[in-house]
């Protein structure tokens, strides 16, 4: 079919010029349905850059920002991710999911490829699709040039005038024995070791260039996040001081502070797909690490990419899951059954009790903390529910947090990202308060003895906010998106794909198909919820309920068809389907993950 028109409020990386089909025309364009908050599509982001690369001025991608989080539709918070993420391409300003609806997008990411002649000629949800992509787009580039119908020369892309600040979107940091602090430079793919006026720079670890190396001056890293001080005694027996997440490269690297020599401890670079049959740690396969935490004698790893905590040895060199299922909601309970969306910040409460592991989890905007075998959650009332909102905690709401700390006093300090906060929780009472307001982008929170010093990201510093403690309310969000009309009754629910050419589904070992299905509220499914091994499935809708969100979990494993040792790929995506019951509703829903 037909593609249908880009419209939005504007674009970027475009020198001012908007774009439009007809302008694209000659070329295969990619368009990239994301929200800058959303993990899977940070991943997507890297999967195109070798297709950008390998296919030239050929390829188009357009990047269709349709925001999940009310800060995401501030233009000036998309500008600064889409330098803060190195998007190379043209971006359009989709705050009302106009280009969103007219592709019917059910899911951030979710990628759609037009023929050089306007044509709708594929549409993907999820991740993983490098190969399928990479076989349409080479496809395609033969046969219209073959017909003439390409131009290969000639880019709408025009790159932004660079930056120049000390820090570049600076993610987490810690304080080093003595007072320094040590924080990740991540837009500059390295770590800055400031003074304790936060200012003074003494030392810099990496390159500064984007990329994978182990050394010294030649170390490169790959928008790194998370560190973690080992304790003196593991750090002596492994050689390394602290261990850093090397985000993107989806590795862990081990620092010695003494020279700067960097090493990698975990990871293989392959982003993980599937459970392997080890726990070596070299040979495991990470996914976007993106904070650590020294908790129970080990480092847990908020593996954000995966929506799991996982643990790493650094004496034994092992590294395996701690917690979650990789389902991405939020569901309480032992460990090995909890739902995250997207853990990105970490933090240790030690007592005399004992110790308890908080976390922020970001996509839920939770605040919820590991002890005793068993996750609870303190804030967060789900994947579509966020705000500013103070006092008791049952009421208590936030906005993609993604950092914090435990202060003196016991209290829990939220870098409250989207809402541009510095929250505390008092677990003693809980209740939660505003402590500073108006700050850009908190990435994380560091208690500095009497001092409170917050990584104002989108700033590009390191600052001690002016406290204010103060109660605010009033200001809750749900996320909002056009709403499918759906009979009452019966609902058959049908997830499209087609294996990538050249693959094919492999069911020697049992199905290679797995699709989970739940509901917002709960009681929305009066049958059909739970796991299965088909793509296809007959739910039931409750009487009584009049709308809510179908939360749709779908993996498909597929292996390459004739190759003398094939590999395995794995394709997976969540969905979440807002719904309303009507008898002029469809009697059917379809997922496209691969179509």
């Amino acid at each position: 079919m037909r593609a249908a028109r880009l419209e939005g409020r504007g674009w970027l990386n475009t020198g001012g010029r908007a774009l439009d089909l007809e302008s694209l025309r000659g070329k295969v364009a990619v368009l990239d349905f994301w929200t800058f908050c959303c993990i899977n599509c940070l991943h997507v982001l890297d999967e195109l850059r070798p297709l950008e690369a390998k296919y030239g001025d050929a390829l188009v991608i357009v990047g269709v920002h349709s925001p999940k989080f009310e800060h995401e539709r501030d233009p000036q918070a998309l500008a600064a991710a889409v330098e803060r993420y190195g998007v190379e391409h043209p971006v359009l300003d989709d705050p009302n999911l106009t280009t969103w609806d007219a592709y019917a997008a059910r899911a951030w990411p979710t990628l759609v490829v037009i023929d050089p002649e306007g044509y709708v000629v594929s549409t993907m949800a999820g991740e993983g699709h490098v190969e399928a992509l990479d076989a349409i787009i080479g496809d395609l580039v033969a046969a219209h040039t073959a017909k003439g119908t390409l131009d290969p020369e000639g880019s709408p892309y025009v790159a932004a005038p660079p930056a120049d600040t000390p820090l570049r979107f600076p993610g987490k940091a810690i304080e080093l024995p003595g007072g320094d602090v040590l924080v990740t430079d991540s837009a500059r793919h390295r770590l800055v070791r400031l003074a304790p006026d936060l200012q003074t720079v003494r030392a810099r670890i990496g390159s500064g260039e984007r990329g994978r190396a182990d050394g010294t001056a030649e170390a490169r890293f790959n928008e790194p996040q998370g560190l973690v001080l080992l304790p003196e005694a593991v750090a002596a027996q492994v050689g390394y001081d602290l261990v850093v997440a090397d985000t993107v490269n989806h590795l862990l690297r081990g620092v010695r502070l003494a020279d700067g020599a960097v090493t990698t401890v975990a990871g293989t670079g392959r982003q993980w797909r599937m459970d392997g049959d080890t726990d070596a740690a070299l040979d495991a396969d990470l996914s976007s690490p993106w904070d650590l935490a020294w908790f129970e004698d080990r480092v847990i790893i908020a593996m954000a990419g995966i929506h799991q905590l996982w643990s790493f040895d650094p004496v034994a060199g092992t590294a395996a899951a701690y917690a979650g299922t990789t389902v991405e909601s939020l569901k309480d309970g032992p460990l090995d059954q909890v739902w995250m969306a997207q853990p990105s910040g970490l933090a240790v409460a030690r007592t005399p009790a004992g110790e308890r592991l908080w976390l922020v989890d970001s996509e839920t905007s939770a605040l919820r903390y590991v002890e005793h075998g068993r996750m609870h959650t303190a804030i967060g009332q789900g994947l579509f529910d966020f705000g500013h909102v103070d006092g008791p905690a049952a009421e208590a709401l936030m906005q993609h947090p993604l950092g914090l700390a435990v202060l003196p006093d016991g209290r829990v300090a939220v870098a409250d990202t989207y809402n541009g906060a510095l929250r505390a929780f008092d677990p003693a009472t809980g209740n939660a308060v505003t402590l500073a307001a108006g700050l850009a982008e908190p990435s994380d929170v560091l208690a500095l003895g009497e001092r409170i010093a917050v990584v104002e990201s989108a700033a590009h510093r390191l600052v001690v906010p002016a406290l204010d403690e103060a109660a605010v309310s009033g200001r809750h969000h749900r996320v909002t998106r056009k709403r499918t009309k759906v009979r009452p009754g019966a609902l058959r629910l049908e997830v499209l794909f087609e294996p990538a050419a050249g693959q094919k589904l492999d069911y020697t070992y049992g199905s290679p198909i797995q699709v989970t299905v739940s509901a917002d509220p709960p009681q929305l499914l009066a049958e059909g919820a739970g796991k299965g091994e088909e793509l296809g499935r007959d739910l039931v809708l409750a009487e009584g309920v009049e709308r809510g969100v179908l939360q749709v979990v779908a993996q498909a494993a597929t292996c390459d068809a004739e190759a003398e040792h094939p590999a395995c790929h794995l394709t997976r995506q969540d969905w979440g389907v807002p719904i309303e019951i009507a008898e002029d509703g469809v009697p059917a829903l379809r997922l496209v993950l691969r179509d």
